[in-house]
């Protein structure tokens, strides 16, 4: 399910409503299900600085009160930073939450994100487009799975990965 607030209370409560209709609707037929939440999209009033407590705020909102049921199974957000994911990573230490890849970036963009959501508290990492459109995907997971595990910091892993795309014969899309 997903959601995105934009500090339009009329709009931002109705959002919220819709999702605890979804909710009562999914524990009824036994539907699991996670929750993504995207920053505002619009013009929301807010200062850039004030988005990831404001989105935060929704998210403990919006699962307050929630039976284990009813929970999604996990968070799916936009990295907004090392105090945000701590934040809301130790407010509920139960809750798993993940960040989102976004948009196809340079390699080290892909394993720097994945090492700060790591070291912040994400336990999920949700970067379809990051791994679909590298050069070589099987390589690129090989080389998160080195940064999650620490085996490698971003740098490094993104000259394995570079070495492996030379080994086949490949060229990076970006420097």
């Amino acid at each position: 399910y997903s959601v995105t607030f934009n500090n339009q209370l009329d709009r931002d409560y109705a959002t919220a409503e819709a999702y605890a209709r979804f909710r009562e609707e999914a524990l009824a037929v036994g539907f699991r299900h996670f929750l993504e939440v995207f920053n505002p999209n619009v013009a929301s009033g807010l200062a850039p600085e004030a988005i990831p407590a404001f989105v935060n705020d929704w998210i403990v909102r919006l699962l307050a009160g929630v039976t284990a049921a009813e929970r999604p199974s996990f968070l799916k957000l936009v990295y907004n930073g090392p105090r945000a994911l701590a934040e809301l990573v130790n407010h509920d230490p139960s809750l798993v939450v993940g960040i989102l890849g976004g948009a196809a970036g340079t390699t080290r963009d892909t394993f720097e994100l994945l090492a700060q959501g790591v070291k912040y508290g994400a336990k999920v990492a949700l970067f379809g487009r990051k791994i679909g459109l590298a050069e070589s995907p099987l390589d690129i997971v090989a080389g998160m799975w080195s940064v999650v595990r620490g085996e490698a910091k971003p740098a490094e892993a993104v000259r394995a990965y570079h070495a492996a795309l030379q080994k086949k014969g490949l060229r990076p899309a970006r420097p």
